[in-house]
């Protein structure tokens, strides 16, 4: 049953949630999960749409250029499934479900572009924002924007955001390697985040807790967008 929150928001998701996650984990065969795809929608799958639905106005209030789109195709989850294609992992299924709260301009590059995540894996959830797995040349500007705007970055920098991401072992070429924010400009992505427990994310006030973990990740997703020429 949905948990209704002090401001009445509602978190839809039950601790039946997890248990599927983990007994999935557990069982990660197409039969298995045939035979159980039924729970998996009621139990993990609709939960998270009912939640994304839900969030549509909190991230308004964050920005209005990106979307909370609860379609369980081509929305802002995750597809299930996974690509095995060049993995050695042959696994089917994935044991988490993620979700991304994309930019809506088109220019902006889809699940590459800035945007805002939530992870919901048993004992590893997280949420927050930034930039992952950038193309080329939007990572080039966001490196020249760094460069650029080293007074504004040092800010968002001293404001408490912590960065994560892979890295290079050496400031990529065609940048100063002596300047004062060389060690950031070795970035390939850009994202900060927040830790929750499966308790918290169980709990009424999770989706205040989601729409938090976004607003703090809000200043560096600011900065991405101005350097990548799109609006927040």
């Amino acid at each position: 049953m949905a948990k209704a929150t002090p401001s009445g928001q509602e978190n839809p998701l039950g601790p039946e949630f997890f248990r599927f996650l983990k007994d999935l984990k557990s069982n990660n065969e197409r039969a298995w999960f045939q035979e159980h795809k039924a729970r998996y929608e009621s139990e993990t799958r609709d939960p998270v749409l009912r939640l994304i639905a839900g969030f549509g106005r909190p991230l308004a209030a964050i920005s209005r250029h990106f979307e909370a789109d609860p379609r369980p195709v081509g929305g802002s989850l995750f597809r299930i499934y996974r690509d095995t294609r060049f993995s050695k992992d042959k696994a089917p299924y994935k044991t988490h479900l993620g979700v991304n709260f994309r930019h809506r301009s088109e220019a902006a590059g889809g699940v590459h572009g800035p945007g805002f995540y939530l992870h919901l894996d048993p004992g590893g959830c997280f949420a927050g924002g930034g930039l992952w797995h950038p193309e080329p040349e939007a990572l080039f500007k966001v490196r020249q924007a760094i460069v650029a705007r080293s007074a504004a970055w040092k800010k968002l920098r001293a404001s408490g955001i912590e960065i994560e991401g892979e890295a290079l072992k050496r400031v990529p070429q065609g940048f100063d390697p002596d300047h004062p924010c060389a060690e950031d400009l070795k970035f390939k992505d850009f994202y900060a985040a927040t830790a929750f427990t499966d308790a918290q994310v169980l709990a009424p006030d999770f989706p205040e807790r989601l729409a938090q973990a976004c607003r703090d990740a809000a200043p560096l997703v600011t900065f991405l967008c101005k350097a990548l020429d799109l609006p927040f």
